[in-house]
C-alpha cells in the first residue's frame, strides 16, 4: 500500500486540517458532558470521522501495479544514409532516384521494428547526426519522406567511412545509457568513394552492433544523375540537366556506378549481412537477425502504475453521511412536533 495524494499534501493540510481540529475539540467538549442528553457526543465524533475520513481519501491510498510496457521494445535502430550527388542516380527499380529506395526501405524497416528507438546519421561532403534516438517513428519517415542529396556545386566528393565518428559516438553513447538494448545499424549507399584517401575501418564497431544490413543501391551498368540547387530554382524545380563527365571524349553524360566490393567490406567489418536493393521489395527479412527471445528478456520497459483503493473509505463516508443525515431529520422533526398526538 501506498499513498497518491489527490492534492498537493499542502493544501490537503490547509483544507482538512482546520476541520479536524475544530471537529475533535468540540467531541473532546462533548465527552466531559456525555451524561447529558443534550451533549452531541455522539454527532461531532461522527462528524470528526467523517473529516478523518476525507482526509484519508485525499491522501489517495494505492496499490502499486508493475505491468510491461509492450509499445517500447529495447532495440536501437541506426539508420546510416548516403546523401551524396550519387544517392540520386537513376538506376533503382527502373529509372527511378536510389533515394527512392533509401526512402521505402527505411519506411518498411521502421514499420517491422514497432516500438523501437530510432536514429539517422546521414552523410554527404560531412556527416551530421539528423536524429538522435527517439520512438517517434513519424519522424524518421518524415525526414526520409523530405532528405534530399547535397547541392551538385557543394559538393567536395565523400568516402564511405565520413559517418565513421558520428555513428561511434551514437552507438557508444546508446551501449552506455541502455547496455541491454540490441543495436540494429543500416548503412545506405551506393558505396562509391569519390575523395582521396583510404577509408578506414568499421571494425571497431562490430562489439557494439547485433544486427542489421549494409542495403546497396544502384547497378553496374550505372546510372545519370541531375544536378541539384534548390537555391537558384527560382520557384521551379531544383533539378537541373544532367551531370556531364567532361573527362571523357564528346563530354557525355557522368554515370554513378555502384562498388559492391566496398559496401560488403563495411558490412564483414561490422559483421552484418549486405544486401543489395535495385527495386521496392519486403524488408522484413532484414530484420529476421533480431532476437525476440532477448528482447522479451531484456528489452521490455517496466512500468509500475497505481491504482486508487478508495472504495472502502468512501463506504464508510457514505454510511456516516447517512447517520448524520437521520440523527439531523429525527431532530429536527422533534423541534417542529413530527409524531406527536
Amino acid at each position: 500500500m501506498t499513498f497518491q495524494p489527490l492534492l498537493p499534501l499542502g493544501v490537503l493540510l490547509a483544507v482538512v486540517g482546520p476541520l479536524l481540529v475544530f471537529t475533535a475539540v468540540l467531541a473532546v467538549r462533548a465527552a466531559r458532558r456525555w451524561h447529558s442528553p443534550t451533549s452531541g457526543f455522539g454527532g461531532w465524533t461522527r462528524r470528526f470521522l467523517m473529516v478523518l475520513l476525507l482526509a484519508a481519501i485525499g491522501l489517495g491510498p494505492s496499490v502499486p501495479r508493475t505491468g510491461v510496457d509492450t509499445t517500447v521494445t529495447a532495440v536501437d535502430v541506426f539508420f546510416v544514409v548516403d546523401l551524396t550527388g550519387s544517392m540520386a542516380a537513376e538506376d533503382y527499380d527502373g529509372q527511378k532516384q536510389r533515394l527512392d529506395g533509401v526512402r521505402a526501405d527505411m519506411q518498411g524497416i521502421t514499420a517491422d521494428i514497432p516500438g523501437a528507438r530510432y536514429s539517422i546519421i546521414a552523410f554527404d561532403s560531412q556527416a551530421s547526426r539528423q536524429l538522435p534516438l527517439t520512438t517517434d517513428a513519424r519522424s524518421v519517415a518524415t525526414w526520409a519522406q523530405t532528405a534530399q542529396r547535397e547541392i551538385t556545386m557543394y559538393s567536395s566528393g565523400s568516402l564511405v567511412d565520413r559517418p565513421l565518428d558520428e555513428l561511434t559516438s551514437a552507438l557508444t553513447g546508446a551501449a552506455e545509457q541502455n547496455p541491454s538494448n540490441v543495436r540494429l545499424v543500416f548503412f545506405m549507399s551506393d558505396g562509391e568513394n569519390t575523395a582521396e584517401g583510404t577509408r578506414r575501418s568499421y571494425g571497431d564497431l562490430a562489439r557494439l552492433v547485433d544486427g542489421g544490413a549494409v542495403l546497396g543501391y544502384g547497378t553496374q551498368e550505372g546510372g545519370r544523375m541531375k544536378e541539384y540547387d534548390p537555391v537558384y530554382a527560382n520557384g521551379g524545380s531544383p533539378e537541373g540537366g544532367y551531370i556531364t563527365d567532361p573527362t571523357q571524349p564528346g563530354t557525355p553524360d557522368a554515370l554513378s556506378v555502384i562498388d559492391e566490393a566496398e559496401l560488403q567490406a563495411i558490412a564483414a567489418e561490422l559483421g552484418i549481412p549486405y544486401v543489395h536493393r535495385t527495386a521496392p521489395t519486403e524488408t522484413a527479412p532484414l530484420t529476421a537477425d533480431v532476437d525476440p527471445e532477448q528482447i522479451a528478456a531484456d528489452g521490455r520497459r517496466t512500468l509500475t502504475s497505481y491504482h486508487l483503493v478508495l472504495w472502502p473509505l468512501a463506504l464508510l463516508l457514505a454510511g456516516l453521511l447517512a447517520l448524520e443525515a437521520w440523527s439531523s431529520g429525527r431532530h429536527l422533526g422533534a423541534r417542529v412536533g413530527v409524531g406527536r398526538a
